[in-house]
């Protein structure tokens, strides 16, 4: 069974997640590649490639130059960066914002131990166990705290399992767009840990 989720077009497509969930691979599936600004390809450009961790600065410097851009010719705009800390967000929330679009947030929550692991399995790369659990905890906080559409996002999209994540399908659409997913709290505070959730929630405000 598959998972539809709607975005307006255009609008501002932020994926949340640690390394090892799979947000490239998901932004490949679904959007076409000039609609994705991803955060190592910037390093790349400016850097030593796409781990050079001392290019970072720069490489988002250029990375929110290219969202002003798209954002304002009324483009979509993906940003494939894990996102896990709020001052990122909201950098990304106030470009939407000034070019009068609305911003989705679609994260993936996936265990901690398939982050891991489908990090280790990279051919290319890898990022170091230390900030993949960094990573992680952040993103836990993050969806323990106040309901992400706080910070300005139109809806949220949290798919909280690998099976989730594969069954998703993205539909477009423009003014009055719904909201296709079936419709569940995304505010985790109100169950206990040890029954977190393994369907996929929709925020909304």
């Amino acid at each position: 069974m598959s998972i539809e989720l709607a975005i307006p077009d255009p609008c501002l497509v932020v994926l949340i997640g640690a390394a090892g969930s799979g947000k490239s691979t998901f932004a490949a599936r679904h959007f076409a590649p000039g609609e994705i600004l991803s955060s190592d390809a910037f390093r790349a450009r400016v850097g030593h490639g796409e781990t050079d961790q001392a290019a970072s600065r720069r490489a988002f410097g250029v990375l929110h130059l290219a969202l002003e851009r798209r954002l304002t010719a009324g483009r979509t705009a993906v940003v494939d960066a894990t996102n896990v800390q709020g001052h990122a967000r909201l950098a990304l929330i106030r470009r939407a914002r000034a070019a009068g679009v609305q911003a989705v947030a679609i994260v993936l929550d996936l265990p901690l131990a398939e982050c891991l692991a489908a990090d280790r399995a990279r051919v290319d790369r890898h990022v170091p166990e230390a900030v993949v659990e960094r990573q992680w905890s952040a993103l836990q906080t993050t969806l323990d705290g106040p309901p992400l559409t706080g910070e300005g996002f139109a809806v949220v999209h949290r798919l909280t399992s690998r099976a989730a994540v594969d069954s998703v399908v993205v539909g477009r659409a423009g003014v009055g767009w719904p909201t296709l997913s079936p419709a569940a709290p995304a505010d985790r505070r109100s169950a206990p840990r040890r029954h977190r959730r393994t369907a996929e929630d929709v925020e909304r405000p």
